[in-house]
C-alpha cells in the first residue's frame, strides 16, 4: 500500500514538472506559441458563433410562429380567379361564411377554439395625421386564439361584439405613428371615415415568418368590421386551435372534410378554401434553419482541422530546433519516455489554451452578432463544450508524432546535430 502511494506520488511530481518546464518553453517563444494557440482558438470560436446564430435563428422562427397563435390550423379563402378579359372586382373567393366556423366549432373534435376573423389593410387617422395598418376584425376568442394582449389599457369583450361597438385596440407601430408619446388609450381615431375609441394597446410581437408586421394592426370586434366598416357578409378566415400539438394533422382532416361537405366539395373542382397547419410551416423552418447549421457548422470544425495541423507543424518545427537540447537531456540521463510525455504536454498545453480562448472569444462574438443581427443570443454549450474537447483531443493527437521523432533521436547524433 505504501509502495502505490509513493509510485502516485512521483508520478504526480514528475507530471508537475514536465507541465512546469512546459509553459517555460511555450513562453520562451511568444510568437510560435501565439501562432498555435490562434489557429485552434480561430476553429472553436467560429463553431461556437455558428451554432449560437443557428440555435438563435431557429428561437426567433419558433417565436414568430408563436406570436400568430400556438397549434394553429388557419382556413382562408384563396385568391379569386381572373376570368380573361374582366378586371377582377374582389381579391379573394367569398364563400367562407361565419355559419362555417360555427359548424366547424360544433364538429371538429379535435379544435379546443375556432373564431372567424375578416381582416383589410386600411387608413386610420388621428387628429391630422394618418397612416396604413391591417384591420382585424375577430371575436373575443379570435384574441385568445392568436395570444392577443394588451400592454395597457384592456380588450372588448363578448358584449360590445355583439353590439357592434365602435370600439378598437391598436398595436404599439400604430401607437406610435398617430399619438406619438401619448397615451392613446380614450382617445379617438378613425378607420377610413368610420369613428372609434382606443380601448387598449396590444402587447409587441414583432413579425411573421412572411414578414409582416404584427405590430401594425387594429383589432375590432367581428360584427363591428364586417357590418360598420367593410359591410360584407362574408369572412377571410378561421382560426382553430388544436386541442394539442399532436392533434395537429388530425384537426386539418377534419376541417377539410367538413369544410367539402358544407360546400359541396366535387371531384376535380378546386377548394374554395385554403388550409394552413402550423406545424408543417414550423416543419419547414426548423428544417431550413437546421440545415443552415449543420453546413455553417461543418465549415467551422474545418477550421479546428486546419488548427490541428497548425499545432502539428509547429510542433514538428520545435524538434527541428531543439535537436540539441534533446542530445543534452538524452545524454544527462533523461529517458525516451521523458522526452515523449515533454512533447505531448506541450501540444496538450497549446491545445487547452486554444480551446478555452476559442470558447470564450465564440461566446463574445454570438453577443455581439446577436446585438447586431436579426436573431436571437441563444448559446448552446454542448456545442462548445464539444469543439473545446475535440480541439484537445486534436491537438494532443498532433503532438504524438513529433514526440514520438524526438524521442527516437540517438543522443550523439542529437548533440553533433
Amino acid at each position: 500500500m505504501t509502495t502505490t502511494a509513493s509510485a502516485l506520488g512521483v508520478r504526480r511530481q514528475r507530471l508537475s514538472r514536465v507541465v512546469r518546464l512546459s509553459i517555460r518553453l511555450l513562453t520562451a517563444h511568444p510568437l510560435r506559441t501565439t501562432l498555435g494557440i490562434s489557429g485552434l482558438a480561430i476553429g472553436v470560436a467560429a463553431v461556437t458563433i455558428m451554432v449560437a446564430v443557428g440555435a438563435g435563428a431557429e428561437a426567433r422562427v419558433l417565436r414568430r410562429i408563436r406570436a400568430m397563435g400556438t397549434d394553429l390550423v388557419v382556413v382562408t379563402a384563396p385568391p379569386a380567379p381572373v376570368i380573361a378579359g374582366r378586371q377582377r372586382q374582389i381579391e379573394t373567393v367569398t364563400s367562407l361564411r361565419v355559419t362555417d366556423a360555427v359548424a366547424l366549432a360544433q364538429d371538429a373534435v379535435h379544435a379546443r377554439a375556432v373564431a372567424p376573423g375578416v381582416s383589410r389593410t386600411m387608413t386610420v387617422r388621428h387628429e391630422g395625421l394618418n397612416t396604413t395598418a391591417a384591420v382585424v376584425g375577430t371575436t373575443v376568442t379570435g384574441t385568445r386564439i392568436r395570444n392577443l394582449e394588451v400592454a395597457s389599457g384592456r380588450m372588448f369583450d363578448e358584449t360590445e361584439d355583439r353590439e357592434r361597438r365602435r370600439i378598437a385596440v391598436i398595436g404599439p407601430v400604430v401607437a406610435r405613428n398617430l399619438f406619438g408619446s401619448d397615451d392613446p388609450v380614450g382617445l379617438a381615431m378613425r378607420i377610413d371615415r368610420v369613428p372609434f375609441q382606443v380601448i387598449g394597446v396590444l402587447r409587441p410581437r414583432g413579425t411573421d415568418p412572411g414578414g409582416t408586421d404584427l405590430d401594425n394592426e387594429v383589432v375590432i370586434p367581428l360584427e363591428t368590421a364586417m357590418r360598420r366598416v367593410l359591410n360584407v357578409p362574408y369572412i377571410h378566415a378561421i382560426y382553430l386551435q388544436a386541442r394539442g400539438s399532436n392533434e395537429l394533422d388530425a384537426l386539418e382532416r377534419e376541417v377539410r372534410a367538413i369544410l367539402d361537405e358544407r360546400h359541396g366539395q366535387r371531384s376535380g373542382i378546386a377548394t374554395p378554401f385554403v388550409i394552413r397547419n402550423q406545424s408543417v410551416a414550423l416543419r419547414t423552418e426548423r428544417g431550413a434553419t437546421r440545415a443552415l447549421g449543420r453546413m455553417t457548422v461543418g465549415v467551422a470544425s474545418l477550421a479546428v482541422l486546419v488548427g490541428g495541423v497548425g499545432v502539428l507543424s509547429i510542433m514538428l518545427m520545435s524538434v527541428q530546433e531543439r535537436v540539441r537540447e534533446i542530445g543534452l537531456r538524452r545524454a544527462v540521463g533523461a529517458r525516451r519516455d521523458d522526452i515523449r510525455l515533454q512533447f505531448l504536454a506541450e501540444s496538450s498545453l497549446l491545445a487547452v489554451a486554444g480551446a478555452v480562448a476559442g470558447g470564450m472569444v465564440g461566446v463574445a462574438g454570438a453577443a455581439i452578432a446577436a446585438m447586431v443581427g436579426p436573431w436571437d443570443l441563444v448559446i448552446e454549450w454542448r456545442a462548445p463544450a464539444l469543439a473545446i474537447l475535440f480541439s484537445t483531443v486534436l491537438g494532443l493527437a498532433a503532438g504524438i508524432l513529433p514526440a514520438h521523432r524526438a524521442a527516437s533521436l540517438e543522443p550523439i547524433e542529437a548533440l553533433r546535430g
